[in-house]
């Protein structure tokens, strides 16, 4: 949940700390010095000395990933609210239908590829038996008080093939220790060690910046970097998640949209802190930084609900199959990764509307993805292997001639074919560098534009009016680096 002195829903502002890169990452067969790649230096011309930011091996993965599953559970589902006050009875937690399973299969069914759970909100109120409080399941009624809803979550993302993750909000209204500097930070990191020791592979920790007063009346300071510290040593493999990393930023709204614009790249100094407010932040979370010195991709959250936590008057307001895909579109379509709360019931299981608007969005996304009508093409540019951009593999493609800024592709099919999606990717383990993109298309006899736009980065997804065509062209420039395109991709979308 966002900072409680501005934001009423959602997961919560996030904080930026700078961390140190690997001195050496190999890529996809490429070595390279400092977890840079050359780039263009001002003036149009890149230079083999300047450096560029690329994703570490677990950005990389995370990314790739596309769609993960944001599970709101805990006190707050029973009290109909969205931010309990930590003076709940933990006896009002019973779900009696419980079935982590059934939230892994629906997740896996449309697509996704992890579940985070929030194992403790603000409330305070954890859902594992942790060894450090008795406000948790273990003084419920569930299971007759031997329950642990994260260790049947994270069995059940293991039996799905799923990636489990974990909320662990610092901000905790029922801690006494709360407000009291080290002693609350020594109580939350021997929470943040049980949740990781216990339960783990754990591939991403999602920070909450929410700070305000605890039962005391105290405010706490977060040691952000103790508790970074405490994941790299515990789950070196995992991402964290908070406002502007230090591995994953927020895309700075809760509407599901990032940036036309969205560069992996920022500047740590632009975001410092959790709940950070400047003029032009939401901005900078938004589209990111082109020279900005660190990556740290976005991450898109949005609930599949108006809020995060189940509300049974909210059953008839869940997404629809069409307006998921359009979040899809401007998430992951933007260069971002979507995170779509699906809150479970009371009962302990995802409703039956929200499980049915997930699989309708998992089958539409899985048919327009299906088939790539650009395979097959003829592709002609200067560079190396321009026919790489039709292959379908990930561990090839196209690069521009050394030193250009602009480039263009010819893209000629074996025959017309109707589409209305566009698909671009940038080999990102090699960096992002793409500024600007025109595709043009030769229809009814003549050339024109048919979408146009900034960056691409992971993946640009961009809609355009429905068009038959045989030949397209693509145009590329940047002054940031060398050009390069590991995809083309041409695909129709039908409701």
């Amino acid at each position: 949940m966002r900072s409680c002195r501005r934001w009423p829903r959602g997961p919560g502002p996030r904080e930026a700390q700078h961390v140190r890169r690997r001195d050496f990452l190999g890529v996809t067969g490429a070595f390279v010095v400092g977890g840079r790649l050359p780039h263009l230096a001002s003036g149009g011309r890149y230079t083999r000395h300047a450096a560029r930011p690329v994703p570490t091996p677990a950005q990389l993965a995370w990314q790739r990933d596309e769609l993960a599953l944001f599970a709101h559970f805990g006190v707050n589902t029973y009290t109909d609210r969205e931010w309990g006050d930590g003076t709940e009875d933990p006896r009002i937690f019973n779900p009696v239908r419980f079935d982590a399973g059934q939230w892994a299969r629906a997740a896996r069914g449309a697509g996704f590829r992890s579940i985070v759970l929030t194992a403790k909100h603000h409330d305070g109120f954890c859902l594992w038996p942790s060894a450090h409080t008795r406000h948790s399941v273990a003084s419920s009624p569930w299971r007759g008080g031997s329950g642990d809803v994260v260790r049947e979550v994270a069995d059940a993302c293991r039996a799905e093939r799923l990636g489990l993750g974990l909320y662990l909000s610092p901000w905790d209204r029922h801690e006494p220790r709360y407000g009291s500097g080290t002693p609350y930070m020594d109580y939350y990191c021997a929470q943040l060690e049980e949740l990781l020791t216990r339960y783990g592979p754990v591939v991403e920790v999602w920070f909450d910046g929410a700070n305000a007063e605890g039962p005391n009346g105290k405010r706490q300071v977060y040691d952000w970097a103790r508790m970074h510290a405490t994941v790299r040593r515990l789950a070196p493999q995992a991402v964290m998640f908070s406002d502007a990393g230090p591995d994953v930023r927020w895309i700075g709204n809760e509407k599901g949209v990032a940036g036309e614009t969205c560069w992996s790249t920022i500047d740590p100094a632009s975001v410092p802190y959790a709940g950070y407010d400047a003029p032009n932040v939401g901005a900078l979370l938004q589209e990111g930084d082109p020279r900005g010195s660190v990556w740290r991709p976005g991450e898109t959250d949005v609930s599949i609900r108006p809020g995060w936590f189940w509300h049974p008057a909210e059953d008839d307001k869940v997404r629809s199959a069409e307006n998921l895909m359009s979040l899809y579109f401007s998430s992951v379509g933007r260069n971002s990764k979507l995170l779509l709360n699906v809150p479970p019931t009371r009962d302990g299981l995802l409703h039956d509307a929200d499980v049915q608007a997930l699989a309708a969005f998992g089958a539409r996304r899985r048919a327009m993805l299906a088939r790539d009508l650009a395979r097959g093409a003829r592709v002609r540019g200067s560079g190396r292997d321009a026919g790489a951009v039709v292959r379908g593999d990930a561990t090839r493609w196209w690069s521009a001639p050394d030193g250009a800024t602009e480039a263009v592709l010819d893209v000629a099919l074996p025959q017309a074919v109707r589409c209305n999606v566009i698909r671009l990717q940038e080999p990102i383990a090699l960096g992002q560098v793409v500024e600007r993109w025109t595709l043009a298309a030769e229809v009814a006899g003549g050339w024109q534009d048919v979408a146009r736009g900034t960056t691409i980065g992971y993946t640009r997804l961009a809609r355009i009016e429905t068009i038959r065509a045989q030949r397209f062209r693509l145009s590329l420039s940047s002054a940031l680096g060398p050009l390069r395109l590991v995809t083309f991709g041409l695909h129709l979308d039908t409701p």
